[in-house]
């Protein structure tokens, strides 16, 4: 029996980059808002070309700090998972995606995948409707792969977490 390859990723929200034009985000979410209230079903054609522009808008520091952050928050947790590759993806507006990055985890081997969102708190439509359901149909994608879902997250920890930023900013 083979070694068990295994992969995270960790989902951030996603941000549209600052120079990004405003009227190609503005259009986006619209689009995604006619599909919402139609029902919902897959993307249109516009709507998928719209949103690949936007996702693929060049990315710096500067013009888009979230995603920095999140790359940031990668570097420190990456020497954390005992081997484990780390890969990054978002949720909106910038890439790449959870499916792309699983399809990224796949192709390099991997057979188990965690999936950890950076959102801490319950009550999210991202983190407790949108990232389930891009999962369920990715383990439909990848019978083979074992893909979690390492969510909620436990709120005294996170609590705990907190409270230690505070006393170290705050002695």
């Amino acid at each position: 029996m083979g070694r068990t390859k295994k992969a995270v990723i960790l989902v951030g929200h996603g941000a549209p980059a600052a120079d990004c034009p405003r009227e190609l985000v503005t259009r986006l979410k619209a689009l995604e808002g006619r599909r919402a209230a139609s029902g919902g079903g897959p993307p249109s054609p516009e709507e998928r070309e719209v949103e690949a522009k936007v996702r693929a808008w060049p990315r710096t520091p500067e013009n888009d700090p979230y995603r920095a952050g999140i790359e940031r928050l990668a570097a420190e947790l990456a020497p954390l998972l005992d081997g484990a590759e780390l890969l990054v993806a978002y949720n909106e507006f910038c890439a790449p995606t959870l499916a792309e990055a699983v399809a990224t985890a796949v192709q390099r081997g991997a057979d188990e995948i965690a999936v950890i969102p950076s959102m801490t708190t319950p009550g999210g439509v991202h983190s407790e409707v949108e990232i389930p359901e891009a999962i369920a149909r990715l383990r439909a994608e990848h019978p083979s792969v074992a893909l979690r879902y390492a969510w909620p997250f436990d709120l005294s920890a996170v609590a705990r977490l907190l409270a230690a930023q505070l006393a170290r900013d705050l002695a």
